[in-house]
């Protein structure tokens, strides 16, 4: 079986999460997902997201439940996956997006009040947040800091194909593997589902940092590519 968890509304803390809860208002919290999770705990997991985000440290507490919790787990981001939201779908072991759906990333902010050595430390603690948030991201995508820290800085905005071509997701939802194809030749083609194989391994292999020589890149993308083409 397959247990399905909602990553809905605003990301909150647990005694903020109390104050939604009394009002019904959407939202998630550490709390939730722990409860959710201990539940059956040898079941594989989806979890749901369409979620603006919210406080980025029941965020980390989310990630890390998710992280932790020895079943597969697989996100479908539904509708929007921002800011703290996007942070809790790079837990998943395989991240699917929606074709009409959104991942957005950008560095985190807050509204704080004081002089200017307050707002210096300030800009450093959010400078530590941001590595943090970012350390998620290259964990994901393999991407170097820079990078991830410059779409961060950009506030990127990333469609289903934006997002599996940069790494941050796996798959987009929808794609019929099992469809049978009508064939009139004497060759094999290639099934769906390896061409989707296919064009996910391209995609991350673009985005790939190289840390091997460009020849033996180049000889271990062939090996896969023929490998992935040979599928049924």
């Amino acid at each position: 079986m397959t247990k399905k968890i909602l990553i809905k509304g605003d990301v909150v803390d647990d005694l903020t999460g109390s104050f939604y809860e009394y009002f019904s208002m959407p939202h998630v919290s550490p709390g939730k997902i722990e409860q959710a999770l201990a539940e059956d705990d040898d079941e594989d997991v989806e979890l749901s997201i369409a979620s603006n985000g919210g406080d980025v440290f029941a965020a980390s507490e989310i990630y890390t439940l998710i992280r932790n919790y020895p079943g597969k787990v697989t996100v479908n981001i539904e509708g929007l996956a921002a800011s703290a939201a996007s942070v809790i779908a790079m837990a998943g072991d395989t991240i699917r997006m929606s074709p009409t759906s959104q991942l957005m990333i950008h560095k985190a902010w807050s509204g704080m009040q004081g002089n200017a050595d307050d707002m210096n430390h300030e800009a450093s603690v959010l400078q530590s947040i941001d590595d943090s948030i970012s350390s998620a991201y290259q964990q994901k995508t393999g991407l170097p800091d820079e990078k991830i820290q410059q779409l961060m800085s950009n506030e990127t905005w990333m469609n289903a194909q934006d997002a599996v071509d940069k790494g941050f997701a796996d798959e987009i939802m929808f794609i019929d593997e099992k469809q049978p194809a009508a064939l009139n030749s004497i060759s094999e083609i290639p099934s769906k589902q390896a061409i989707n194989k296919f064009m996910n391994l391209i995609s991350k292999m673009n985005n790939k940092p190289e840390s091997q020589p460009k020849e033996e890149q180049s000889d271990n993308l062939l090996n896969q590519k023929l490998a992935i083409l040979k599928q049924k």
